[in-house]
């Protein structure tokens, strides 16, 4: 039987980056033929054995000018391949691939069909009306141009029909998921070399951490300052941030001001983050905004308690109190309470782990992912045969 064969179009690294990094491992290889046209933030060795060919074009992550190079290449490279299914992942790569694949055919002279996955919309990012707008303008003049869109969680979905983007029927929800094979043969192997001796940091103190970009989103200023009221309380209390960005500069400075330099780790870019996640005695994210929140499941199958903010998709995946506390955005105090409460009560942190380790199995395998997407190519496909 002839391959499927899906041009996958990507823009933003990062999650995007992980996400489809996860969904070719996983797709059946025997059915599907896998073609990656991305931005130079991608690494052509990460896909080494899961894509069958690997096109890098100029994306910038900013509208401009050069979106239009952008959608010429990759409009020449869908007339290359011609795929059956044309793949876009989030926004940026969205615009440009569904507008790039009008009028494009299949080898046998058939429409293709077009997917897109926003990875979270971007009129949800915190930002001024008038981006909204624009962004939510971009997004309904777009959605004609696709015959499905993918959200990543049920308040994806939501905004999508509160906006009016497209109608429901094309829009299909798909959480995201962890890679629990790869995780479980990391620890079988003892690959990680992390650990607190390593980093220095003494075996009896109490880790408080986060994995995310150091930039607006993340509310990494309010990840310290939590910090410092936690300190207070808890003397050997530690602090770890997993990753880097913009505002890593102001952190450092917040932290040197308020005694907290000696207590606070902040790695940098890092190739695998949950071998910093299991130096973990709580885990934290306080985002402002978030399509999905890809680490939580990831701090779920580390086995660590979870404080998270109550906005967007998080409150699908942690159910306060059940697997996880939730606490409102921007709100300090009320994180460092709920990090003083799990150090405090060692039953509860228990059996959040617990519920946890439940949640992520039954819910958030990257192999149900992939499943996922092979039922919805084939019905997609079959459709528009």
């Amino acid at each position: 039987m002839k391959k499927i064969r899906i041009l996958h179009v990507a823009q933003a690294a990062g999650g995007v980056d992980r996400y489809i990094q996860m969904l070719l491992k996983y797709l059946d290889r025997e059915k599907f033929e896998n073609i990656l046209v991305c931005s130079y933030d991608f690494k052509k060795e990460d896909y080494n054995g899961l894509a069958d060919a690997f096109e890098q074009v100029d994306m910038q992550r900013t509208i401009c000018k050069a979106d239009i190079a952008a959608m010429s290449e990759v409009r020449k490279l869908i007339g290359k391949y011609k795929p059956d299914i044309v793949y876009a992942h989030s926004s940026k790569a969205g615009a440009i691939a569904r507008v790039a694949d009008i009028g494009m055919k299949t080898t046998e002279g058939k429409k293709n069909i077009c997917i897109y996955n926003p990875h979270g919309w971007a009129f949800n990012i915190r930002c001024g009306r008038k981006k909204q707008m624009i962004y939510t303008a971009i997004e309904r003049i777009a959605a004609p141009f696709c015959d499905k869109i993918i959200c990543i969680s049920d308040a994806e979905k939501k905004s999508a029909l509160d906006k009016k983007i497209c109608k429901e029927e094309k829009l299909q929800v798909i959480f995201n998921g962890v890679d629990i094979e790869e995780y479980e043969r990391r620890k079988k192997a003892g690959i990680s070399v992390v650990t607190r001796e390593v980093l220095q940091i003494p075996e009896d103190v109490f880790v408080v951490g986060m994995v995310g970009r150091i930039s607006t989103q993340k509310a990494p200023e309010i990840f310290v300052t939590m910090a410092k009221q936690v300190k207070q309380e808890i003397s050997n209390a530690y602090f770890i941030i997993v990753g880097d960005g913009n505002q890593r500069e102001e952190i450092e400075e917040y932290a040197e001001k308020n005694g907290l330099i000696d207590s606070l780790l902040i790695t940098g870019w890092i190739e695998n983050a949950l071998d910093y996640v299991d130096l973990f005695d709580v885990a934290v994210l306080l985002s402002r905004w978030e399509g999905f929140g890809l680490v939580l499941p990831e701090y779920m199958l580390s086995g660590k308690p979870i404080v998270a903010t109550r906005v967007d998709a998080i409150p699908d995946i942690i159910i306060d109190g059940e697997n996880g506390l939730l606490v409102d955005v921007d709100d300090a105090q009320s994180a460092a309470e709920a990090v003083l409460k799990l150090h405090k009560d060692a039953r509860l942190r228990l059996n959040l782990v617990n519920r946890e380790r439940i949640t992520v199995y039954e819910k958030y395998d990257a192999r149900r992912v992939s499943d996922e997407h092979e039922r919805v190519f084939k019905e997609i496909k079959n459709r528009c045969s």
